[in-house]
């Protein structure tokens, strides 16, 4: 049984591998995972100058590994599918479950290996991590949650990447403007508060604010199990999804 297990995660690390060769510099990984947080976070800057840097570098750090981590993940089906290589993937010895998560892996290190630039620009520009462990725990988490959350987005059976771009990111942007990213959430309507408590994104940023200022909405612990609950659920979406729609896009 053990034996079946690293079996399964050896073939898993494969599959990272390749997505990691094959998908890290296409156009639409590039403009959604990294311009975009980037112009996102420029806007908000130059039309807000009266908030802390702590509190914009926060929202820049959860924008970035929520752009980043769900970048990747949803295009690799519809990719594999386009070009004829999923068909070779389903009759490999592997299951849903080991390719699943060897694709939820590689959109994790793209999220977490970039998400790790605002983090050196706060250091960088003098802000202190008050509590550097809880940013850690966090990151690892929230990537792991993002980019499940990416490949439930790419459950959908079409083999056209731009059909899946434009159902994740009518699904991404939403999130970004509820999450408390650009209003603080005590500053928000009770209705407002209740549409954030929603998104795993909330409970990310409310973690990194924490971290970095001191500040945060939720106690800290229930960011951390929300984070974890919605992990859980969109992994086993995934590959629930996944099971019943990869044959259709042969």
């Amino acid at each position: 049984m053990h034996n079946k297990y690293m079996d399964q995660l050896v073939r898993s690390l494969g599959i990272t591998k390749k997505d990691i060769r094959i998908y890290y510099n296409k156009g639409p990984v590039v403009s959604f995972g990294l311009l975009m947080p980037l112009f996102l976070f420029l806007a908000f800057l130059i039309g807000n100058r009266n908030l802390s840097i702590e509190f914009l570098i926060s929202g820049l750090i959860g924008m970035t590994l929520f752009f980043t981590a769900t970048a990747v993940s949803p295009i690799i089906a519809p990719w594999e599918a386009q070009f004829g290589t999923l068909e070779r993937l389903i009759s490999a010895p592997i299951s849903i479950t080991t390719l699943i998560f060897g694709d939820v892996l590689a959109s994790f290190i793209f999220g977490v290996g970039i998400t790790i630039v605002p983090v050196v620009i706060g250091l960088a520009i003098g802000i202190e991590i008050i509590h550097p462990l809880i940013l850690i725990l966090g990151i690892i988490l929230a990537g792991a949650c993002f980019s499940s959350l990416g490949l439930l987005l790419s459950t959908p059976p079409t083999n056209a990447p731009s059909n899946i771009m434009m159902i994740s990111t009518l699904i991404r942007f939403p999130l970004v403007f509820i999450s408390g990213i650009f209003i603080p959430l005590n500053k928000m309507p009770f209705w407002g508060k209740v549409i954030a408590s929603i998104s795993p994104l909330t409970y990310f940023t409310d973690l990194t604010r924490y971290s970095l200022h001191g500040q945060n909405f939720y106690p800290i612990t229930l960011d951390l199990i929300a984070i974890i609950i919605f992990m859980i659920i969109f992994f086993i979406l995934a590959v629930e999804l996944h099971k019943r729609t990869i044959y259709k896009r042969i």
